[in-house]
């Protein structure tokens, strides 16, 4: 499956539904790596381990610049300036979503000759991701 067709979609506490932002680029990975914690004994002749909590990492979302008045910019850009802990759906073309609660921040790209101007969208989640499944 190609990445093509995947969507992020916002929704503030007080909203019924999510809004889809327009623009994106790029997702990062989705899941966790636990760490492996030593739980070795002194009987031991071998390292013991267990694993512990897991890293999510950073979620960086990229996105083409656009600034008119409703841009997913814009959108964002006011959920940041907040602090607002809002409710995120990742969706991939199959129908497999991603859910998770995160409180945001947005970095506008730097530029160059021949290169697009974009921003990132940086994601601090607040929510473990939960993961639905396609019916189909």
């Amino acid at each position: 499956m190609l990445a093509n067709g995947i969507t992020l979609a916002i929704k503030k506490e007080a909203e019924s539904t999510f809004t889809k932002l327009l623009g994106l680029k790029e997702v990062p990975e989705l899941g966790v790596d636990p760490e492996k914690v030593d739980n070795t004994t002194l009987e031991d002749k071998m390292k013991h381990s267990e694993l512990g909590i897991g890293d999510p990492g950073d979620l960086a979302y990229k996105f083409k610049w656009e600034n008119d008045a409703d841009s997913s910019y814009r959108k964002l850009r006011a959920v940041s300036d907040t602090k607002e802990t809002v409710s995120f759906e990742q969706t991939f073309p199959d129908g497999t979503k991603f859910h998770f609660d995160a409180q945001c921040s947005v970095k506008v790209s730097g530029g160059g000759v021949n290169a697009a101007i974009e921003y990132t969208l940086n994601l601090g989640l607040q929510t473990d991701i939960v993961v639905v499944d396609p019916t189909a």
